[in-house]
């Protein structure tokens, strides 16, 4: 009994030193940023009654040293500039997306473990999802860009379709004929 006893505090003993043993250093591999230049790196268009502004565009994937393996898939930034220029319409921005066409006007599709990148419109605090006749907006993109169109010649563009609401505009004057004190 006493040496089944002393079997068992041995073994518990043998665990809490092998638990306490303090573990090799692993290696930890530097990640760099790999950044793709986008040309041009800035574009202004116009639609109906909006026009868009990206500027800023680069397209960046992070990239373990010595082994060129992918640690975070690469993503398109920049900066998207939108301006109502109706004179009297209202525009409601519900949303939109980002797709990637190459040069024979295909959409490049994502991977797939990857969502088509969207654009949510008045998500930030103190934006408004609503831009009045002349009024603009900025906001920074930050989307999923595929691994396909990073090769040469291979994206002929960058498509933004938006989806709004317009409405018309108006501003109407009101007067209410008043007197003080009974004149």
């Amino acid at each position: 009994m006493l040496t089944k006893a002393a079997l068992i505090a041995l073994g518990a003993a043998g665990a809490m030193l092998a638990a306490c043993t303090p573990q090799a250093p692993t290696a930890i591999a530097t990640v760099n940023d790999k950044v793709y230049t986008v040309t041009p790196n800035a574009m202004k268009v116009k639609a109906g009654i909006v026009t868009g502004e990206l500027t800023d565009m680069k397209v960046t994937e992070r990239v373990e040293d010595g082994t060129d393996r992918i640690a975070e898939p690469a993503k398109l930034t920049g900066k998207l500039s939108l301006k109502n220029t109706s004179s009297d319409q209202t525009m409601r921005l519900v949303g939109g997306k980002i797709s990637y066409i190459d040069m024979q006007g295909k959409p490049i599709a994502m991977e797939d473990n990857r969502t088509a990148p969207i654009i949510q419109v008045g998500s930030g605090y103190g934006s408004s999802d609503r831009l009045d006749p002349g009024q603009s907006s900025s906001q920074t993109l930050d989307a999923e860009f595929p691994a396909a169109a990073l090769k040469a010649k291979n994206l002929k563009e960058v498509r933004l379709e938006l989806a709004f609401i317009p409405s018309q505009f108006r501003e109407e004057t009101l007067n209410f004929t008043v007197s003080i004190g009974g004149q």
